[in-house]
């Protein structure tokens, strides 16, 4: 079976729109898929394509199971509506310049960004002969709201209406959260049968467990909370800076915030304005391997959502790293990914804004490095039962045979 994935954001660019697509991608052709994917030259989130992309519209990458387009977006820094707005609908303009190489396709699954990216999706879908899945990795229009970023009445119906219409035509919807389900199907009435949760998943290859870097104890004796990810509003960093202020006076914890993203420059403002000695700021975006060993030199890995709508109703692929990478997870939330990581045991949670409990919280784990040990080994059970990219892989391949075998019949009355 030949899969077409529309995909803005495609490995090396980073995110958790990125990792979803590259899990899928991974577990198909792990299971004989052919796989073509069609995304965008790298740029997330700085805008600073490569300059083997510069002055180019489309270029080709060929293997034997996966072949690889990328196509021209502007050299744009995910940063307010307004940029995420032109480089979203650049991609999905763009993306039909790989129509002339594309052949016969037996579905495609548009994976991100949402909705946008489904409009290409259909277009190959409609020429091909092929039923389109979409995929859901934040609810749109609704994360736009709780971001304050479209506030116009009018626009919001339009929004709505869009968003309407592309759950409707799709032939299949997958939610990466059970949460996304009930907004989809009463607030848009979808019926529930088109929707299949199907978590991000995680490379337990590439992310696995390693026990705390002994040499690095033995030479400092650090407890390193760590964040990494997207320096974004989707998290509340104030609660984390909080929480350092009043664990200042113990020179044994430190935190390392590290990604990229529109709040970095604000965030490296606000620690030396505070004068926070034992916080680091990192503005550095690396591969998903350094990420991986980086994972593995902390003790105790952050999470620390703003509690804001639907932001708290998703869960981070980045989550499912944090347990794949064997180490206690501190989550500030109180929705979905709070729930997730009690019910799996994997690490405390606290409520979104509570710096007192999160600062309590991080020197029980300090205190107590058995606990610590068996909330890390617990998610890292979870995931490799649940959450390996096979297993995902296997999900979205009954899916996709579900909906070929259906389109197939409906075709022929």
């Amino acid at each position: 079976m030949h899969i077409l994935v529309i995909a803005q954001l495609f490995p090396p660019d980073m995110g958790g729109g990125s990792t979803r697509a590259y899990n899928v991608v991974k577990g198909l052709s792990s299971l004989g898929y052919k796989i073509t994917v069609i995304t965008a030259f790298p740029h997330y989130p700085t805008g600073k394509i490569p300059k083997e992309y510069r002055r180019k519209l489309l270029i080709v990458e060929r293997g034997e199971r996966l072949s690889v387009f990328r196509t021209w977006v502007p050299p744009l820094a995910s940063r307010g509506f307004i940029r995420r707005l032109v480089l979203f609908t650049s991609f999905s303009i763009s993306s039909l310049f790989a129509l002339p190489f594309v052949g016969r396709i037996d579905a495609a699954w548009a994976a991100n960004p949402n909705i946008f990216s489904l409009f290409p999706a259909l277009f190959y879908g409609r020429l091909k002969g092929c039923p389109v899945v979409q995929n859901v990795d934040d609810l749109w229009p609704e994360q736009v709201y709780d971001l304050g970023m479209l506030k116009s009445p009018l626009l919001r119906r339009l929004a709505e209406y869009v968003s309407k219409f592309t759950y409707t035509v799709s032939a299949a919807i997958t939610p990466i959260s059970p949460a996304y389900v009930n907004v989809i199907v009463n607030k848009y009435e979808i019926n529930p049968e088109k929707l299949h949760v199907v978590p991000a998943g995680v490379d337990l290859d590439k992310f696995a467990t390693q026990r705390n870097n002994t040499e690095r104890k033995e030479r400092d004796g650090d407890f390193k909370v760590l964040y990494i990810g997207a320096l974004s509003p989707n998290y509340d960093f104030d609660q984390v800076l909080k929480a350092a202020k009043l664990l200042c006076r113990n020179s044994r914890i430190k935190f390392v915030i590290q990604g990229g993203g529109e709040l970095a420059d604000a965030l490296k403002s606000k620690v030396k304005k505070v004068g926070l000695r034992n916080v680091e700021v990192v503005n550095r975006i690396v591969s998903r391997e350094e990420v991986a060993r980086i994972l593995g030199e902390a003790d105790a890995l952050l999470l620390p959502l703003n509690s804001v709508g639907s932001i708290e109703m998703g869960i981070s692929s980045k989550l499912y790293e944090y347990q794949a990478a064997g180490k206690p997870i501190l989550c500030c939330s109180s929705g979905q990914p709070g729930r997730y990581v009690s019910e799996t045991k994997s690490g405390i949670v606290v409520q979104p804004g509570d710096y007192e409990s999160l600062a309590k919280s991080i020197l029980y784990l300090r205190e107590n490095h058995g606990v610590a040990e068996k909330l890390g080994e617990c998610g890292r059970r979870y995931v490799e039962s649940n959450l390996s990219i096979e297993k995902i892989g296997l999900k979205m391949k009954k899916l996709f045979e579900a909906i070929t075998v259906k389109s197939a019949y409906e075709y022929s009355i």
